[in-house]
């Protein structure tokens, strides 16, 4: 997939374009890339995600992401979008006149521009979907996506995360929610009780969910089933949240390695111990649990 960071970056041809955050590419995100791939098919003509970074409600109203703008980048080329326009969503960017995004657009010649039915743009939001009109013969809405009666929307997912809940948010993704980051070297507690772990990096304002966790990890060199703990570490008396996974049956080093790490179940929050055999007892019991929710996964 091609991805560039402005619409005057790309070849001058014909395309159809869906716009949107795109935060987490959930299954309402991915009804508007069939139409636009629908779309493009039909006007054989590249389809093109026009997309922010960070997403727009990041900016506007500081609420964590889902999706890094690498990992939505994979997901976007995962699900057979042609090209990505990927542009910086500064207080700059968020002030522009309608006008001037409407000119953006202008620049990519779409046949059908697709996007959620309450869209719109602008500073103060000015700009609607009767201005896509001026800029496209064709402009495509889709209404709000539901499943089970339930609104599909990154907010929700956020909620379910909050709550510790990747099972709900997985329903609405259309898949397990994941985190990707770098393993660094942290203060190796796990290793002097028998529970080594990877300490994951991920970007500051990635959406992760308190508590311990059944997870897979997938990396250059292999998937591994595991646990993951997120958060403070209260019984250490951690400062800083904390992203530690323990993989079964691994041993190795994978510092300054890329893992990405599948929430599969919730297995309890975090709590704080009287000690460190109380710690590595329940942590056991956490290594059973885990397995025992994995033991369907391949």
């Amino acid at each position: 997939m091609k991805t560039y960071v402005s619409p005057g970056q790309r070849p001058d041809t014909a395309t159809v374009v869906a716009i949107g955050s795109f935060d987490g590419v959930h299954l309402g995100h991915q009804a508007l890339i069939a139409q636009l791939k629908a779309k493009a098919r039909e006007h054989r003509v590249p389809s093109v995600v026009y997309t922010f970074d960070p997403p727009t409600r990041v900016l506007t109203q500081g609420v964590e992401f889902l999706s890094t703008l690498p990992e939505k980048l994979d997901l976007l080329g995962r699900y057979g979008v042609d090209e990505t326009i990927a542009a910086s969503f500064t207080p700059e960017f968020a002030s522009r006149p309608k006008e001037a995004f409407l000119d953006d657009l202008r620049q990519l010649r779409p046949r059908t521009v697709v996007v959620g039915e309450d869209f719109h743009f602008g500073r103060g939001r000015a700009g609607g979907v009767d201005d896509l009109r001026l800029v496209a013969p064709e402009v495509v809405t889709l209404p709000m996506h539901q499943l089970g009666g339930e609104d599909i929307k990154s907010t929700r997912i956020r909620e379910y995360l909050r709550a510790g809940d990747v099972v709900g948010a997985g329903r609405l993704l259309g898949r397990h929610y994941d985190a990707q980051g770098v393993v660094v070297q942290g203060d190796r507690l796990g290793r002097t009780i028998g529970w080594p772990t990877a300490n994951i990096r991920v970007p500051d304002g990635k959406a992760l969910p308190l508590g311990v966790f059944a997870v897979v990890a997938v990396g250059d060199h292999g998937r591994w089933h595991g646990m993951a703990n997120v958060g403070f570490r209260p019984t250490v008396n951690g400062q800083d949240r904390r992203f530690e996974v323990h993989l079964f049956d691994f041993s190795g080093d994978l510092y300054g390695q890329e893992l990405q790490v599948k929430f599969f179940a919730h297995l309890r929050g975090e709590q704080r111990f009287a000690g460190l055999d109380e710690l590595k007892a329940q942590i056991a019991r956490d290594a059973q649990a885990a397995r025992d929710a994995l033991k369907d996964v391949r």
